[in-house]
């Protein structure tokens, strides 16, 4: 009994297997999340309301005093904060799935309290890539065009190199903080466990994860293009198909489960269909 409420962590895997995955599983993650959004409707907008004002301030910033172009890069750098911003969210559908009434305070002091260590480690992997990101966009500048009538092969080569430095940085990001941030949740897990677990996870089902990051850049952009008002949702619904994602996807029974809070006991719900049970 002692051995299994305390394990060698030197024993413990490197990486959590993953699951194959077919390319349409996150339109079921989008299912899913519509779904606890209907559950807790209340507690789910109140969280993309704020996220929303906090997107929309920020961007609104920048446009006003500094330009489109730093709204934009504005816009790119919520990239890496994203998934910080979701915590919250993973913290309600845990809770759902324990049968449990989703409460505030308790998802904020899992999200915020229980794991802040993990996750400050996180976020300061993400400025680090961040920063590395800013550095190469300057560099970059070298290929804008300074001529006064520049030609479309001036264009296309200053943008041609700026987009794929940013897709190069964003696929990176993007794969390390897929299913990291609900692994550090859900079990009890370093930062480094939890990274490498996404990166694993993202390259061994690259067309669903292509899929999956389509479907949420066209949401967000749809939700920016709604002045912002359709993130209140669509924030919500992203979060909780992140989640959901997640249990579907990574196999992390092999890992211990944190001592207190809503994920150390197990679901106890109906598992929807398709996902993995533990």
């Amino acid at each position: 009994m002692t051995e299994q409420a305390a394990p060698d962590r030197d024993e413990l895997p490197f990486v959590a297997p993953c699951k194959k995955l077919s390319p349409i599983a996150p339109f079921r993650w989008l299912r899913l999340g519509i779904r606890d959004l209907v559950r807790a409707p209340q507690h789910s907008l109140a969280y993309g309301l704020t996220v929303a004002i906090l997107i929309a301030s920020v961007s609104l910033l920048a446009w006003f005093k500094g330009g489109q172009w730093i709204m934009y890069a504005m816009l790119g750098g919520f990239v890496f904060i994203a998934p910080l911003t979701c915590i919250g969210l993973y913290a309600i559908s845990a809770q759902l799935e324990r049968g449990q009434d989703p409460q505030m305070a308790r998802s904020a002091r899992a999200a915020w309290k229980r794991h802040f260590g993990n996750e400050m480690i996180f976020a300061l992997a993400l400025l680090v890539i961040f920063l590395v990101w800013a550095r190469a966009a300057v560099m970059v500048s070298v290929f804008f065009p300074t001529d006064g009538d520049p030609t479309f092969k001036d264009w296309f080569m200053y943008l041609g190199f700026g987009s794929m430095i940013g897709a190069v940085f964003a696929a990176v990001t993007f794969s390390a903080s897929a299913f990291s941030l609900p692994m550090i949740m859900h079990r009890d897990v370093d930062s480094i466990t939890a990274i490498v677990t996404s990166v694993n996870a993202v390259l061994r089902n690259k067309r669903a994860m292509i899929v999956w990051l389509s479907l949420v850049v066209v949401l967000l952009l749809l939700g920016v293009a709604t002045v912002f008002v359709g993130l209140i949702v669509i924030i919500p619904v992203i979060g909780y198909a992140a989640w959901h994602g997640y249990l579907e996807t990574i196999i992390a029974d092999d890992f211990p489960r944190h001592e207190v809070g809503i994920t150390s006991v197990p679901r106890n719900d109906t598992v929807a269909e398709g996902e993995h049970t533990e």
